[in-house]
């Protein structure tokens, strides 16, 4: 497929979902790396746009340049914002408490603390990433997991091949100290997502170094 055509596929389907108004998005496409420009009423907003454009066959990468605009004079105040995120962390049940440190400055969130898994971290960022008032956010939760991860290749390898709309057949996974490198070839950006989220949610993950390519 050809950057032209890409470019047009991504503006149809912003067009097509109704939740979202992309007027303002600016979208350009060099060998399947796509950057997003111009700017858009919320941070909620944003994430959307960012998930359709990744499922878009061809998309091999995102440069997110989007500037979140808030619409109205009246801009919520960062203490304000401070005190809704405190509380969604609060009544998520996967998130532990005490854990995580909270900071906001003209909008921006940032976490900081340790969690125990990986799906603790990304489960905080999104309880509050569609907050009324946050601008963006900086998520530094450091992943310190309780347990070793002996197992952690055969259960990748698993997940990835319980995942229906991965071939797992192109992916290799290497695995040293908690750090898991995931390398080998994949369809769309969305299946590198997957095969990372895999690789996240085997214990005694540290981190995830990913080196797969798009085709």
């Amino acid at each position: 497929m050809g950057d032209k055509q890409l470019r047009l596929d991504i503006i149809e389907e912003l067009d097509f979902d109704p939740s979202i108004d992309a007027t303002d998005i600016g979208v350009a496409v060099d060998q399947g790396v796509v950057t997003l420009t111009g700017h858009i009423r919320s941070y909620s907003d944003k994430i959307t746009v960012i998930d359709i454009v990744e499922d878009v066959i061809g998309v091999r990468a995102i440069a997110d340049e989007i500037e979140v605009r808030p619409v109205g004079a009246h801009i919520t105040a960062d203490d304000e914002i401070a005190k809704r995120v405190v509380n969604n962390l609060k009544w998520n049940t996967s998130v532990p408490e005490d854990k995580i440190h909270v900071t906001v400055s003209k909008g921006r969130v940032t976490l900081e603390g340790e969690v125990e898994w990986r799906y603790q971290a990304d489960a905080a960022e999104r309880a509050i990433e569609r907050l009324t008032g946050v601008t963006g956010v900086n998520n530094h939760l450091r992943v310190k997991p309780s347990v070793k991860a002996g197992d952690v290749t055969d259960r990748i390898k698993k997940a990835l091949l319980r995942d229906a709309e991965l071939d797992a057949s192109g992916i290799r996974v290497v695995v040293h100290d908690g750090t898991v490198t995931l390398e080998g070839k994949v369809r769309y950006l969305g299946e590198r997502r997957s095969a990372e989220r895999a690789a996240w949610a085997a214990p005694g993950v540290t981190s995830v170094v990913d080196h797969l390519a798009v085709q």
